[in-house]
């Protein structure tokens, strides 16, 4: 269950295109999930799809990837202060692993997001969070 605080509900989520594998779905919320700092789940708002996010800056990597200038255009975000990113976080018996290679974009006022999948092969797909 996703618990959220009263001092952040749930917001609204419009992905300009589909997520890569959750097709047709574009219409999400994000909620954070309390007790533990930047971690948010983000549901289908019609149908029983969820991930998990970790918001990038709580991340303790050098991790600051260049958003493209046409995914930006595409959520309505001239510039890049305007965004919020994500990774998604999957957990798993060895622990939690992060996608660096297809972070998630929102833009901060208007909740426009994107799916940005990296051409900078330094960016792992299965990153493990601590791990050395």
């Amino acid at each position: 269950m996703t618990a959220t605080t009263a001092d952040h509900p749930a917001i609204a989520i419009e992905f300009a295109s589909a997520m890569h594998g959750l097709s047709p779905y574009t219409a999400f919320s994000l909620a954070s999930i309390a007790g533990v700092e930047g971690l948010y789940a983000l549901r289908a708002a019609d149908a029983d799809v969820r991930l998990f996010l970790l918001e990038a800056a709580s991340l303790d990597l050098a991790y600051a990837p260049r958003i493209p200038a046409g995914v930006r255009s595409e959520i309505g975000a001239s510039e890049a202060e305007a965004l919020r990113m994500f990774v998604i976080a999957n957990p798993s018996d060895d622990g939690v692993h992060v996608n660096l290679r297809a972070p998630i974009v929102i833009h901060q006022e208007t909740g426009r997001a994107a799916q940005v999948i990296l051409d900078d092969q330094d960016y792992p797909i299965r990153a493990l969070l601590g791990g050395r």
